[in-house]
């Protein structure tokens, strides 16, 4: 693989830190900014929401932009972000900061596929997407914990210094081993992604992904103050909690794509189902760190078991009903994916201001998810009745 490749790589392992290391951040940030969690769970909320509706549109507004540059130029942006986020004196200011970090995120992955794969031959292209996705794996396994421990250690101010600090390296890896000619495919009109909106089938997927991804995010927005006041753990002991969380998720992922070859409505049936009673019973072992731990490897395996699954059907169907615009209706998939995470922790947020409190999050996610299952379920039954259709015309 080429060297440029890494640096696309380290880019977004910096991203996947950032959007991910507020997790274990939320009761520090929530102390020090004098407000109440609801209000920090929204942190996680608005940048998903600046991943969701800005990267089709800037992506969009991008696109005759010279690939490198513009990545460099992301970089930059992400950079800023994040020490905006590091200074922030007040709550609002720190949102704004986050959704400046969010832009880039979702351009960044919108453009740094297409970039990766042009880098290496077309027998490798699968390879080569892969390897700038693992970032994003290694950021949940080994970034959100350390830099939880270092927010822990040094005030939630200095991960965001050290986020920064990643992108600084991740700028000037783009720009000393990224080639200056990459082509630049032709960019994707709003009008393709509305007319893919238009589609009633896609929605449904949309939906399946948005209840049954988000779904997690219900309670995992404050996992951290679940595992502290609720299971009795020091906070110092949670990095490490998340490190097991992370490890279950990168497992999950990969044990997911193989499930899903065959058959992905029938594995995201099941894991769905497994996903909503692992969360439903995570109500109940949350109170005891015995039970707790097998219960959290359980649900971070789960978690992201579902996301080959769901990106695999999108573009199934996509190919059947949107033949023209698959490239359009898997980006907007990402942005279901980020919808999730955004409805997910304001649901969440929702919940723990109510009378309910912070123990009753990972029921209410199981809710969603059940959800998730009832869309899939439905979908599946529609795609067996036109497979009958169509042997029956």
């Amino acid at each position: 693989m080429p060297l440029a490749l890494f640096a696309l790589t380290i880019a977004a392992y910096a991203i996947g830190t950032t959007e991910f290391v507020i997790v274990g951040l939320l009761p520090t940030v929530a102390a020090d900014l004098h407000i109440d969690l609801p209000l920090a769970g929204l942190i996680v909320s608005v940048y998903a929401l600046g991943v969701t509706f800005g990267a089709p549109v800037l992506t969009a507004l991008t696109g005759r932009v010279p690939r490198k540059p513009l990545l460099m130029g992301l970089m930059a942006l992400f950079v800023a972000g994040n020490a905006a986020a590091a200074l922030s004196p007040s709550y609002e200011t720190l949102l704004v900061a986050r959704v400046l970090s969010a832009f880039a995120h979702g351009v960044f992955f919108s453009v740094g596929a297409t970039i990766a794969a042009d880098l290496v031959p077309a027998d490798r292209r699968a390879s080569a997407i892969a390897l700038m996705f693992m970032g994003l794996t290694v950021a949940i396994v080994t970034g959100v914990p350390l830099g939880t421990f270092i927010g822990q250690s040094f005030g939630w101010r200095a991960t965001f210094w050290a986020v920064s600090g990643l992108g600084v390296v991740a700028f000037l890896a783009i720009a000393a081993l990224l080639p200056a000619s990459l082509s630049r495919p032709a960019p994707a009109r709003l009008l393709d992604q509305l007319r893919v909106l238009g589609s009633g089938r896609l929605l449904i997927v949309y939906g399946m992904t948005a209840l049954g991804y988000g779904g997690t995010f219900v309670a995992f927005t404050y996992l951290a103050s679940i595992l502290e006041h609720i299971t009795g753990f020091a906070a110092s002991s949670v990095s490490l909690l998340l490190v097991v969380y992370g490890l279950a998720i990168a497992a999950g992922n990969i044990a997911g794509g193989k499930v899903a070859d065959r058959d992905p409505v029938r594995a995201l049936t099941l894991i769905f189902l497994a996903q909503a009673l692992v969360l439903a019973l995570f109500t109940f072992t949350a109170v005891s760190p015995w039970l707790t731990l097998p219960t959290l490897a359980a649900l971070g395996f789960l978690s992201f078991a579902n996301v080959p699954g769901l990106q695999i059907y999108v573009v199934e169907l996509a190919k059947k009903v949107r033949p023209g615009a698959v490239d359009v209706a898997s980006a907007l998939n990402i942005a279901a994916f980020n919808l999730g995470i955004a409805i997910g922790a304001w649901v969440g947020g929702l919940v723990v201001a109510s009378p309910l409190g912070l123990g009753a999050t990972p029921w209410v996610g199981a809710l969603l998810v059940a959800g998730a299952l009832g869309l899939t379920i439905w979908s599946g039954m529609l795609d067996r009745r036109e497979t009958l259709a169509l042997r029956t015309a």
